[in-house]
């Protein structure tokens, strides 16, 4: 609160002219955008879909703060760059905020936003239970993002490395990633998460990742009957069985194949042949071909895609696995290696988004923590897809969606009719954030029924 008392604060003359700042300048934010983050929530129903996830034991005669209430505070902060509970703090008299979460409804006071102890003991109380009914909201948004069925979608499967500095549960010393960590598994399509799933790191990284595969195209071909679905992985998930499930359920697959003498063996001649190309031509060199290919516990062969390429440094030959038709260039550069954009969107996740603050003892409570990571996540790449597209931050990362879009100052006043954000007048993006606010306003609600 501001002290009325306080003494002006002093700082080096400008030329004749004195400078001073005090704290007097009434209601303020610096983050008027999260009113971006309302509108495409409304639009989408995600929060309340959230809230209606998890059953509130509380007496309501003694509620001051509802879960929807909490669940959009933490999202949206988590979205505008507040990582940890303390932020919640500073928070709580936020104006922005205490809009956006609709907090400020009367005419009377405005109150607080709830406290971090609050929003902890809203984390520790989760339930297995509710982190399932969680985890299939992000698959039905995915589904009521589409107005028509899709022709086809690519499943994108990728595992990261999460890591520990406490005594959390289930935490494991990973000797590939050299530290205590959680080893969490994430499905995109494109740019939409669908999938975001905390595991111990003392597993396969391929474990839980065929039931979660048969789970979606369970639920895909209920409401898409005609849609192609391909699953694409990394050679952490080359596994016969996923492959003969694919190939059982008309699931295309292309997947990457750790190399092997046996594998270097059967391309030897195309290896050979690019090195030679290499020394004759001096300049990079690659040839695909394909072959049959088993390993020892695989139940049958397969179509595998060599690329042999040789670089200055020498050779770099690279196997995937695939029941794809077509060329073996254009399926190895055209969707093989199309996967590597959803390193970027993890990365959004843990870097831009937190989602690697899983900080809590309870290994529910850290999935918890990531599922609220996600939720951010799906709200940004709402706005991006359905107001961005076209513009300057048509493919702008998380960061810079915030910078540009919701570190607006603004002076807020307030009267019985309406609250009204006076954003700061040099502010640069003005036209930009006109024309989503107006583009937002204008987009047909989102139909929620998996409410």
């Amino acid at each position: 609160m501001t002290d009325c008392n306080a003494k002006p604060l002093h700082f080096s003359s400008l030329g004749r002219k004195k400078i001073q700042a005090d704290f007097d300048g009434g209601r303020l934010t610096s983050d008027t955008g999260t009113l971006l983050l309302r509108e495409v929530d409304q639009q989408m129903g995600l929060v309340h879909a959230l809230a209606d996830c998890i059953p509130d034991p509380r007496h309501p005669s003694l509620i001051q703060h509802s879960q929807e209430e909490m669940l959009a505070q933490r999202i949206y902060s988590i979205a505008l760059g507040y990582e940890d509970l303390n932020d919640h703090d500073a928070l709580r008299r936020d104006p922005a905020l205490q809009v956006a979460t609709e907090r400020i409804r009367k005419e009377d006071e405005d109150q607080a936003l709830s406290s971090p102890s609050t929003l902890c003991r809203l984390e520790n109380r989760i339930s297995r239970e509710s982190l399932t009914r969680i985890a299939k909201v992000f698959v039905e948004q995915f589904i009521a993002s589409h107005e028509e069925p899709p022709e086809e979608i690519i499943l994108d499967f990728d595992a990261t490395d999460d890591p520990l500095h406490g005594h959390q549960e289930k935490r494991f010393f990973h000797g590939y990633y050299d530290c205590y960590c959680y080893l969490p598994l994430y499905v995109f399509c494109g740019d939409q998460l669908l999938v975001a799933y905390l595991r111990p790191s003392g597993i396969d990284v391929a474990k839980h990742s065929r039931a979660i595969l048969m789970m979606l195209v369970r639920r895909f071909r209920g409401v898409w009957p005609k849609v192609r679905i391909v699953f694409r992985g990394d050679s952490g998930f080359c596994r016969w069985r996923l492959m003969r499930w694919c190939e059982k359920n008309d699931v295309s697959y292309i997947i990457g194949l750790a190399r092997n003498p046996v594998l270097e063996g059967l391309a030897d001649f195309w290896i050979r042949e690019a090195k030679l190309n290499y020394i004759v031509l001096g300049e990079k060199q690659r040839i695909f071909n394909t072959f049959r290919y088993a390993a020892k516990t695989w139940d049958k062969k397969r179509r595998v895609i060599v690329k042999a390429e040789h670089l200055e440094k020498g050779s770099n030959t690279r196997f995937i696995v695939t029941n794809l038709k077509g060329s073996s260039m254009d399926l190895y550069d055209n969707v093989y290696c199309q996967r590597g954009d959803m390193e970027n969107r993890i990365k959004e996740q843990q870097l831009g988004l937190f989602a690697d603050r899983t900080s809590c003892h309870s290994f529910l409570a850290n999935q918890f923590r990531l599922f609220l990571s996600a939720a951010a996540y799906v709200l940004m790449e709402s706005i991006r897809r359905l107001v961005l597209k076209g513009t300057e931050l048509s493919r702008a990362q998380v960061h810079t969606i915030r910078i540009k879009l919701f570190k607006i100052a603004s002076r807020v006043t307030k009267s019985v009719r309406r609250i009204v954000f006076h954003m700061a007048t040099g502010y640069p993006y003005q036209k930009l954030f006109s024309k989503i606010v107006n583009t937002l306003r204008a987009q047909p609600q989102v139909d929620t029924s998996y409410r």
